[in-house]
C-alpha cells in the first residue's frame, strides 16, 4: 500500500511540475501583447473634413525589389469617407435602409514595371469610421502576366475571416481564419496617422504581414514593437512642401530581430505619411496630396 501511495504521489508532483511548466510558456513570463486601440485617437476620424463629398488623394515616389531590382513607379492612396450596410458589408446604394454605418476607406493602387511586364496591385482597407486601429474589412487583387489573385478578410470580433482565390498550386480556391487581435502591416500607413503620439511613447501589438502580393497563405504574425518620436530632420526627395506639415513624427515598428519599418507623419492634423522604409525595401516618399472626388472626372 505504502508503495502505490508513493507512486501515486510521485505522479501527481510530475503533474504539477508539468502543469507549472505550460503556465511558464503561456502565462507571466510570456511577451505580453497589449491591444494598441488606447494609444489611437478613436474620434480621428470624425472631423468633418470627412463629411464633405471629396476624397483625399496621395501620391508617392515609390520603391519595391522585384525580381532583385529595386522598381520605381507611383503608388496612389486615396482615403475616403464611405456608408456600409450590414448586409453586403459594402458602400449602400439605398440610404433608408436600417443597418447603416460609416467607415472610411483607403484603397492603394500600383502598377510596377518589370523587365517584360508589369504588377498591378490594389489593396481596398476599411475600418468603422470610430474604429481607426482596427480593420473592419482588407481585401487585395493582384494581376500580373501569370495569373490574377484576390484575397479578403473580414473582421468577427475575436477572429478575421479569411478567403482568398489564387493561382497558386496548393492554394486555389479555400477560406481560413486569422486571429482577431491583430493590425495588418498593409494599415500601418494609415491608422499612424490616428495615435496620439508622444516623444517616447512605446507598445506592442500583434501585426499581419503584408497582403500586397500573389500569395494566399496563412499570414505570419509578428509580436511587433513601436515606437515614437520626433523628427525634426526629415528631408524628401520630391517637391512636396515640408513646411505644411508642423512637427514631424517617426513611428518605428520592429516586427522581429531583423525586420523593422519606419513612417514618418505630418504633426498637422490629417497627419498624412510623408515618408515610408520598410524592411523589404520599399520605400515611399510623398510628392503630392490633394482632396478630390475622383470618381466625377
Amino acid at each position: 500500500m505504502r508503495k502505490i501511495l508513493d507512486e501515486n504521489i510521485s505522479m501527481l508532483l510530475l503533474f504539477l511540475a508539468a502543469l507549472s511548466g505550460l503556465y511558464a510558456c503561456t502565462g507571466s513570463n510570456a511577451k505580453s501583447t497589449v491591444n494598441a486601440a488606447e494609444y489611437f485617437n478613436q474620434a480621428w476620424a470624425m472631423d468633418e473634413k470627412w463629411d464633405q463629398g471629396v476624397a483625399e488623394v496621395a501620391k508617392y515616389d515609390a520603391q519595391r525589389v522585384v525580381y532583385g531590382k529595386a522598381r520605381d513607379f507611383e503608388y496612389a492612396f486615396i482615403l475616403v469617407k464611405e456608408t456600409f450596410n450590414e448586409e453586403f458589408k459594402v458602400k449602400t446604394d439605398d440610404y433608408e435602409r436600417k443597418d447603416l454605418f460609416d467607415v472610411m476607406k483607403i484603397n492603394k493602387f500600383c502598377r510596377i514595371p518589370t523587365d517584360n511586364y508589369p504588377y498591378h496591385y490594389l489593396t481596398s482597407i476599411f475600418y468603422k469610421r470610430e474604429q481607426p486601429s482596427t480593420v473592419y474589412k482588407l481585401t487585395n487583387t493582384s494581376q500580373e502576366w501569370c495569373g490574377n489573385t484576390s484575397k479578403s478578410f473580414l473582421n468577427k470580433g475575436r477572429k478575421y475571416d479569411f478567403s482568398y482565390n489564387s493561382y497558386w498550386d496548393g492554394q486555389g480556391i479555400g477560406e481560413m481564419t486569422v486571429d482577431g487581435n491583430i493590425m495588418f502591416e498593409d494599415q500601418l500607413s494609415h491608422s499612424l496617422r490616428a495615435l496620439n503620439f508622444e516623444e517616447g511613447l512605446q507598445f506592442q501589438q500583434r501585426v499581419a504581414e503584408s497582403q500586397v502580393n500573389s500569395k494566399a497563405t496563412e499570414p505570419k504574425i509578428y509580436e511587433a514593437s513601436f515606437s515614437v518620436s520626433k523628427a525634426p530632420d526629415l528631408q524628401l526627395n520630391t517637391d512636396y512642401d515640408l513646411s505644411q506639415s508642423g512637427e514631424v513624427w517617426k513611428v518605428s515598428v520592429q516586427l522581429d530581430n531583423e525586420k523593422t519599418n519606419t513612417y514618418w507623419f505630418s504633426g498637422s492634423y490629417p497627419n498624412i505619411l510623408l515618408k515610408q522604409d520598410t524592411w523589404d525595401g520599399q520605400k515611399l516618399e510623398l510628392k503630392e496630396s490633394y482632396m478630390d472626388a475622383y470618381w466625377n472626372s
